[in-house]
């Protein structure tokens, strides 16, 4: 099965491709350049030289959030525009779950990636990890980092990543001491993405375009306007 991959929902976009579960190539770039200019040269380039085209794709992996809600809109549009041309299925995948994926392995260990959701909030979750699976331990959601970290276990070691790191660096070792154990890992989850991508369509769990939302996980700036309008 030949899937693509997606992850528009950061600077750090990433797309892969993927034979099953093997890597055959990716485009990583961490730019400023909005995606709606990078994303579609990059998923040609990356067909191109492996002497592919879109029909030979079997289906799609899409990061559909939390992030950027003008980088997760873009690649729903895009993908949501693959999948209607070509009838293939997509598999939704969460950045936080694909980040934590990143340090699968050890059977129990916590894993928690934080992604900046600005506002002075992180995009939050915590992962237990069991072999080739990581299973959700504390719901994704968008949080007050206080809170968030207060709700953690505090005696356990607890694995962080995720560009949340560089701002709430200190605080998690106020909170957590030698239990953390912060990885500075690449914040390019294209890969990941696509072997999560995989195993949801290898069950035939995959969605079509209709059927493929975001996961905002809190309102955006337009929306708490639009609102605020309709309650006035």
């Amino acid at each position: 099965m030949k899937i693509l991959a997606i992850d528009t929902t950061t600077f750090s976009g990433s797309i892969a491709l993927l034979e099953d579960t093997k890597l055959i190539g990716e485009v990583n770039i961490d730019s400023i350049i909005t995606h709606s200019r990078r994303l579609v040269p990059s998923i040609q380039f990356l067909l191109q030289t492996n002497n592919l085209s879109i029909k030979d794709i079997d289906g799609y992996a899409l990061c559909i959030g939390p992030g950027s809600f003008t980088g997760i809109r873009i690649g729903l549009a895009t993908i949501k525009a693959l999948s209607f041309a070509s009838s293939k299925p997509v598999a939704p995948v969460s950045s936080l779950k694909a980040l934590a994926f990143k340090l699968r392995g050890r059977k129990g260990r916590l894993i928690c990636p934080i992604l900046d959701a600005k506002k002075g909030e992180i995009y939050s979750a915590l992962f237990e990890s069991s072999g080739f699976s990581v299973k959700e331990v504390i719901q994704q959601n968008a949080y007050n980092p206080d809170k968030f970290f207060s709700s953690l276990p505090q005696r356990r070691i607890i694995y962080f990543l995720g560009n949340g790191l560089e701002i709430y660096y200190s605080k998690i070792r106020d909170y957590f001491k030698d239990r953390a154990k912060l990885t500075f890992r690449s914040s390019f989850i294209g890969h990941e993405v696509g072997l999560l991508g995989y195993e949801i369509l290898k069950n035939r769990k995959g969605v079509l375009y209709n059927e493929l939302n975001p996961l905002y996980l809190r309102l955006s700036d337009a929306e708490i306007k639009r609102q605020k309008n309709e309650n006035k």
